[in-house]
This record gives structure tokens, sequence and C-alpha cells, in this order.
């Protein structure tokens, strides 16, 4: 297994312990990845993306997507429709699946779709006003300042 020591980042940053757990997870997560259902993420536009599961056969009430913490987690439980049914071959993988994508700060669900088989969640960067880069105008030193402040309340 790969380590990777994030000490020296620990000492002089403050709060990128999830992303530790993040690079964590990916790394412990690769041994284990399991390839169903099969999926894309893009990017469709300037802070908006998109992942699309490929989920055939199953039905939108079958379906449950939650975030929390972070984590969008995208699951799947088909009915069992077999009873009665007498298969030969049975290659149309109708079974449970589990998602999960970690989303960066500031990224919201916008809204889901399924069409044609496949699940489309779209996603957006929001990133709030009081975070965004704004322009500091240069003042003069702090005493002219003062002294125009007693000159405009004198007058």
């Amino acid at each position: 297994m790969t380590n990777i020591d994030l000490t020296p980042l620990y000492r002089s940053s403050i709060g990128f312990d999830r992303m530790g757990r993040l690079l964590d997870s990916a790394l412990r997560g690769q041994k284990e990845a399991v390839g169903y259902p099969p999926y894309d993420i893009e990017s469709t536009g300037e802070d908006r993306y998109a992942i699309t599961l490929a989920v055939a056969g199953f039905e939108e009430s079958e379906l449950d997507l939650q975030v929390e913490n972070g984590v969008l987690r995208v699951r799947g439980k088909k009915e069992d429709d077999s009873e009665g049914k007498n298969y030969l071959y049975r290659g149309i993988a109708n079974r449970a699946f589990e998602r999960k994508f970690n989303l960066a700060d500031f990224i919201e669900v916008e809204g889901a779709e399924l069409k044609h088989g496949l699940l489309t969640i779209r996603l957006v960067k929001e990133v709030p006003e009081a975070m965004k880069p704004r322009t500091i105008e240069i003042g003069q030193s702090g005493a002219t300042l003062e002294h125009k402040k007693k000159e405009s309340k004198a007058a």
C-alpha cells in the first residue's frame, strides 16, 4: 500500500485535513475500484459540470441521490423481477450499486435527469460573494484620511 506523509503540510497549514482524507481514500480506493455502473465526468462550461452514469434498466424510483458533508452518493437498488422467469443466460447487470463522488468546496447539485438509461447529475460551482476577489482602492495614509474626515464634518 502506498503511504503519503502529509506531516509537513499540517505543520504550516490549517484546515487541509479534508484533503489528506481525500488522498488517503483515493489511494486506498484504487485497489477496491468497481466498474459498475460506468460513468463520465465532464465540464459543461465555466464553473459547470455533469456526471453521467449508465444505469440502464433502472427507474427513477429505484435510484437515490444524496449530498452530505461534501460527498455526492448515488445508489441504485433494482426490484427483483426474476420471479416466474427461467433465464438461460443473464448478462444484464441489474445489481444494486453505490457510487460516491467527493465534491470540492462550493460545488452544489443543480439537478438530475434520467433519460435513455443515462442518469445525468448537473453540478455548479457557486462561490459566495464574500469569497470572490475584490479590488481594494489604495488610499492615503491614516493621518491624512482622519484630517479629511474632520474637514468634511466641519463643512
